[in-house]
């Protein structure tokens, strides 16, 4: 009986192709569901020999007993989740990581999605609007083909800006350059929040800077356990060290040293192109 409660559990129910490498998966998480709040995160290990990595929360379902994630192939691990058919399982998935987010009434909002990050605003758009605010919701990527969630996020938001680097659909440009145009152009806003590419969250707090709007970013570095045991999701914030998984993942982002963020994130950067060339050999 046991064990065909746990064959149950970390099933694929859905999964669907967003963009060319990105894919949405519907899991039967039961627990995490019931327990899950906007801004926590999933600690995934696809098989035995595979490792451990962080993903956002995008939806989840109490009643019925799923959790939705987004995914992008980039890694080994990413990709060998990304291989998964409905049907199959995932071994291990550890959940709801992190502190939930602060969600109240400020006012004006916007909410900042660079590339697979336009997934993760659609939770935080979702209930900044439920709390009464208005949303300005922007999101970007490298091309038109690679924009994902665009009707949802239009659906719920009240206004949507969209960019794209190359200029194929929206604005040419980033998602920060619409930001700064907007408040420019002497929109008032109260809150911001950004998620996405480091260096996009870090241009997004440059532009907020001058203005002194509130501004929080969801950060994503290397994480291993989600428990604040390893150390290796270390982030230097108002000149103090913290532990994303524990301390965030979400923080004020005119405080956040993304430097260093950066480089720490560089740091395997050799290790894991080998690995994917050695995996799609393979």
């Amino acid at each position: 009986m046991l064990w065909g409660i746990y064959m149950k559990e970390f099933e694929i129910l859905q999964k669907e192709v967003l963009a060319p490498g990105i894919k949405r998966f519907i899991l039967s998480a039961p627990l995490v569901a019931e327990k899950a709040k906007v801004g926590q995160f999933i600690i995934v290990r696809v098989n035995e020999r595979g490792e451990r990595f962080p993903l956002t929360l995008v939806d989840w379902n109490p009643v019925e007993g799923s959790i939705t994630i987004v995914v992008q192939e980039v890694g080994v691990s990413t990709k060998k989740l990304g291989r998964l058919k409905v049907g199959d399982h995932i071994m291990d998935v550890v959940g709801p990581l992190g502190n939930p987010a602060e969600i109240k009434k400020y006012g004006e909002t916007a909410v900042v999605g660079g590339g697979v990050g336009g997934a993760l605003a659609y939770p935080r758009i979702k209930a900044l609007k439920s709390a009464g605010n208005r949303v300005i919701s922007i999101i970007g990527a490298k091309t038109k083909n690679l924009l994902i969630l665009e009707k949802e996020i239009e659906e719920i938001s009240d206004e949507l800006y969209v960019s794209t680097d190359d200029g194929s659909k929206g604005y040419k440009g980033f998602v920060s350059d619409v930001l700064k145009n907007l408040l420019s152009q002497g929109r008032k806003v109260d809150f911001v929040f950004a998620v996405g590419p480091t260096l996009m969250m870090k241009s997004v707090a440059e532009v907020t800077r001058p203005h002194e709007i509130e501004t929080v970013v969801s950060l994503n570095p290397i994480m291993i356990d989600g428990t604040g045991m390893c150390g290796g999701c270390r982030v230097v914030v108002g000149g103090e060290t913290k532990f994303t998984c524990v301390d965030g993942p979400e923080f004020d982002a005119h405080s956040v040293d993304f430097a260093e963020l950066i480089a720490r994130q560089q740091t395997y950067l050799e290790e894991e192109n080998r690995a994917v060339c050695t995996f799609e050999e393979s």
